[in-house]
């Protein structure tokens, strides 16, 4: 429990998935957390902890202004996963330019992390992935203690975006999207937040660093889907969806979600995104050994998160 005095961290993205695991991990190590938020009530997962809250968003200098004053850390996670290429990019690189910018006019000398994301390697790939890759230019053109970290796949529980691989092991047959030889990387929630913690207190500086679980080769589509039909009682018959079904399947939902007036996640820069051959973590990119390490495995972070979400109703 943190105590007044105790350092600072100000923090976007506090609501969402990561950043509320990460608003518990750094309240265990003593940090304060003051919070930018859009609106009100927060989270019930925020519910225990006490938090200095900023209302306002990426587009509120003012506000961002508020958030940064007086910090010794600043960790921005805030941005959208979903959308055209003009309104990511509006997110992501805009939102990090003038959280950049109002670290370096007013905490200078605070710790800044930004969070991004492995699809920043391939930002061919999708419109997600090249706002990621400018977002991070636009920190590594900056001096000052800096880090841009990126995470691969993040599951847990709570998290709404993981749970289709749940769904999917509790099918007759297991749909397997991506090639035979594609490496996956994944960690679990409470690992990535543990190692922005940790990373708040020391380590490298203007380095771009990649999160993973132990496994630093990443995980095969048969693996996961194995694992996660252990975790729901099923035994896995895996079956492969050929590449241009696949990208066949998120134009047509892209088209349908545009039709409601909808954005969906599912569309073809995520398809390119899904089929890619590598997002397994580099070694010569991790967290030090000294600093952090992951904890959990992936059986049993799918074992947790499984029965997360059978008690949660959600499965």
């Amino acid at each position: 429990m943190s105590q007044p005095g105790a350092p600072l961290v100000a923090l976007t993205g506090a609501t969402g998935f990561l950043g509320r695991y990460l608003v518990d991990a750094l309240s265990s190590k003593g940090w304060r957390v003051r919070a930018i938020v859009r609106s009100l009530p927060i989270h019930e997962q925020l519910a225990p902890h006490r938090l200095e809250l900023v209302p306002g968003d990426l587009e509120d200098e003012a506000a961002l202004k508020r958030l940064a004053t007086g910090a010794d850390a600043i960790i921005h996670i805030a941005g959208a996963i979903k959308g055209d290429a003009d309104s990511l990019m509006r997110t992501n690189f805009g939102g990090t330019r003038r959280i950049a910018a109002a670290w370096r006019q007013n905490a200078p000398d605070a710790r800044f992390i930004s969070v991004s994301s492995f699809t920043a390697r391939e930002p061919h790939l999708s419109a997600y992935g090249a706002s990621k890759r400018k977002a991070e230019e636009a920190v590594i053109a900056l001096d000052g203690n800096w880090l841009v970290v990126r995470p691969p796949a993040i599951y847990g529980p709570w998290d709404r975006e993981s749970l289709s691989i749940f769904k999917a092991a509790r099918l007759p047959i297991h749909p397997m999207l991506g090639n035979k030889a594609a490496r996956l990387s994944l960690i679990h929630v409470r690992d990535a937040a543990d190692a922005l913690c940790a990373l708040c207190d020391g380590g490298p500086t203007q380095k771009l660093l990649e999160l993973s679980d132990a496994e630093l080769d990443g995980y095969s589509w048969p693996q996961i889907v194995t694992v996660a039909c252990q975790a729901v009682s099923r035994p896995p018959r895996p079956f492969y969806v050929p590449p241009g079904l696949v990208v066949l399947a998120a134009r047509l939902n892209g088209a349908m979600a545009r039709l409601r007036g909808q954005v969906s996640i599912f569309d073809e820069g995520k398809a390119r995104e899904i089929l890619h051959s590598d997002w397994s973590a580099r070694e010569t990119h991790l967290v030090p050994a000294d600093l952090w390490s992951p904890k959990i495995t992936l059986e049993e972070g799918f074992a947790e998160t499984a029965k997360w979400y059978c008690e949660a109703g959600w499965l």
